[in-house]
């Protein structure tokens, strides 16, 4: 019988720990599970590209109802109000009722802010998409 050799991946480590203290550092500083599972979800709701643009909508106009965001977005408004209800549910967005009608805009400073980075960082940077290469 031939036995199988043990392979190290190029990844691992050869050493436990290489700085123990900084890694001490980090794990004190680690946000606990209930705010990293919070945090998933918020980038979840962005990776959707109909979500994202609705968020862009409201980040470029401040405030707007759903029949605006669904004119500026091409989504049915049936879709936008799904979607304002997930980001509402999450504190991404807020609204404000005039009436009968209801104003939606981005729940703070910080959901702009996340917002205006993702944009920066998208528009100076360029992402490797292998489905989206053009066939020869």
């Amino acid at each position: 019988m031939v036995k199988a050799k043990a392979v190290m991946s190029i990844d691992a480590c050869g050493l436990k720990l290489v700085d123990p203290v900084k890694v001490a550092q980090v794990a004190e500083a680690m946000p606990g599970e209930g705010a990293v599972s919070d945090l998933a979800d918020v980038f979840c709701l962005l990776g959707e590209p109909g979500r994202l643009r609705l968020l862009v909508a409201l980040l470029e106009a401040g405030e707007l109802c759903v029949c605006d965001l669904a004119s500026v977005t091409g989504m049915s408004e049936s879709a936008v109000s799904h979607a304002l209800r997930l980001l509402r549910a999450h504190r991404v967005v807020s609204v404000n009722r005039r009436g009968r009608m209801a104003f939606y805009r981005l729940a703070d400073g910080h959901v702009r802010m996340l917002l205006d980075l993702g944009l920066t960082h998208t528009g100076h940077t360029t992402a490797i998409h292998p489905e989206h290469e053009e066939s020869p």
